[in-house]
Order: structure tokens, then C-alpha cells, then sequence
């Protein structure tokens, strides 16, 4: 299966759709406390208020082949790591479109993509709203695991 290539036309209606979602989903989402767009760029955040996490913050980034999303979960853990890794892994058979990730400073992230082809304001908001809930749903725990001390475990 390959994956072709945007063209200039299509990379422009896609942003308009972004732009769009954006505007019309921070009007009727109590959640959603800022949306915006790094200028120049082909790069939008939308941060939301959360529960477990205070703030959560899903960065969306247009390249030709595919939109690509990521959210800062957690720092790098402080113990127990092996558990705690191996709790997300097993965490990310149950997720859909997104996984977990280790960055260069060992924190740890929610990132995805799709292909620009299955972008739409549905797609926005299915990956902006799971992206909400993957975070609160698994930040206790592996919070819990790799910060044992902390937690009072």
C-alpha cells in the first residue's frame, strides 16, 4: 500500500479544513482553552483542559504524505522503569491511531499519524479527542509506576 504524494491544492484545502475545525471546535468545546498556528508553518496546537493532567496539549503537523500528532504524556521516568515502560507498551495494544513513544530525553509521548488522504473534521476530532483520553486514562497509573516514591507506593 503507498501512500501518494499531496499536492499544492491539496495541502491548501487541508489547511482551510484545520483552520476551520479549529475555530468552530474551540467555540463549542469547553475543554478546549487555545487553539492556534505556528506562523509559517504547517504546525497547530490545540490545548485542552484536563483532569489527571491540567493541560493537554495536541500538536498537529501537515507534511505532504501525512498528518502527524503528538502530545507530551510524562517525563522520563524515575523508577521502576521497566514497569512502567512495559505498562505503556501494553497500553498501546488498546489504542487506536495513537502509540506510545520515548523521545531523545526519555520523556515519554503520545504520537500518531494518518495520511493527508483521511484528514476531515471527523479525523480532527477523533484524534484531538482520544489523544484526551489517552492521556487521563493512563497518566495515574504510569505516574504511579515510575514515580513510586512520589505516589506513596
Amino acid at each position: 500500500m503507498s501512500v501518494e504524494r499531496a499536492t499544492s491544492e491539496t495541502l491548501a484545502a487541508l489547511r482551510e479544513t484545520i483552520e476551520h475545525w479549529a475555530g468552530d471546535a474551540i467555540a463549542v468545546n469547553p475543554l478546549l482553552a487555545a487553539e492556534d498556528r505556528d506562523p509559517g508553518g504547517d504546525r497547530w496546537y490545540v490545548r485542552m483542559r484536563g483532569e489527571e493532567k491540567a493541560t493537554i496539549t495536541v500538536w498537529l503537523t501537515l507534511r505532504e504524505l501525512t498528518l502527524q500528532f503528538e502530545t507530551y504524556f510524562m517525563p522520563a521516568p524515575e523508577e521502576h522503569l521497566e514497569a512502567c515502560f512495559g505498562y505503556l507498551l501494553r497500553a498501546n495494544n488498546r489504542m487506536f491511531g495513537w502509540r506510545f513513544a520515548v523521545g531523545s530525553e526519555d520523556a515519554v509521548y503520545l504520537v500518531g499519524q494518518l495520511p493527508v488522504s483521511s484528514v476531515d473534521e471527523g479525523e480532527l476530532d477523533r484524534i484531538v479527542g482520544s489523544g484526551y483520553a489517552y492521556s487521563e486514562n493512563h497518566l495515574r497509573a504510569a505516574m504511579s509506576i515510575g514515580y513510586a516514591s512520589k505516589f506513596g507506593r
